[in-house]
């Protein structure tokens, strides 16, 4: 994964977040999106680039998904408003970046899977040593526990339904959010903050008699 530890602060920083599109974009594009003046648009992604996040091939700047959530991420830890960040932001950048990291630790992954008969879509599906880590990213302004239960019932009957449709499977539901400051658990179902999305992954299966497992019986 790109490294942003040493990404600068430059003030208009949390504005360019919403020019990181996946793909190839110019400094006009950036520009048209952002509402800055070319020079500042060129003096944001040189930064960006600087820092190993996105690529620049001839005139075009390079984002792959989740490039805008990493940035976002390191922007909370340095302090910034998590209002002012989450507009730039949206669903699926939760989702490229959680794909991103499973993969990264070796997971086989999937992004929106659907299940039929009842119609229900999983987010993020990461398998890996015969066990499925289905996955619902939240995108949340502001929630209440008694929201929280609600989305970890969801998930836990989505984690029921995939199960009953993959012979043999093993499967643990997880919520993904921003918001969160630690991670915690409704049900045995953990409620991981994205920005600790990498390191609950890899103490996963030291935990995961401490989860709710759902397998065939």
């Amino acid at each position: 994964m790109n490294q942003i530890h040493q990404l600068d602060i430059n003030p208009k920083m949390i504005t360019g977040l919403q020019g990181i599109i996946q793909g190839g974009v110019s400094v006009k594009d950036f520009s048209a999106v952002t509402k800055l003046s070319d020079a500042e648009s060129k003096i944001i992604l040189d930064e960006f680039i600087k820092n190993d996040i996105g690529t620049k091939e001839n005139n075009s700047y390079l984002f792959e998904d989740g490039d805008k959530l990493k940035t976002a991420i390191f922007l909370l830890e340095k302090g910034y408003s998590i209002d002012e960040i989450s507009v730039a932001l949206e669903w699926r950048d939760f989702e490229g970046l959680t794909a991103e990291i499973l993969s990264e630790k070796n997971f086989a992954v999937m992004k929106n899977m659907m299940l039929t008969k009842p119609r229900m879509e999983i987010d993020v599906v990461g398998i890996r040593l015969g066990i499925a880590i289905l996955i619902d990213c939240k995108h949340w302004k502001r929630y209440s526990s008694s929201a929280l239960s609600t989305a970890v019932k969801k998930q836990i009957e989505r984690t029921k339904q995939y199960v009953e449709k993959t012979p043999g499977a093993i499967a643990v539901p997880v919520i993904v959010t921003l918001y969160q400051d630690k991670i915690d658990f409704i049900e045995n179902v953990p409620i991981v903050p994205i920005f600790q999305f990498a390191s609950f992954i890899d103490e996963f299966y030291g935990n995961i008699d401490k989860m709710n497992t759902i397998g065939t019986d």
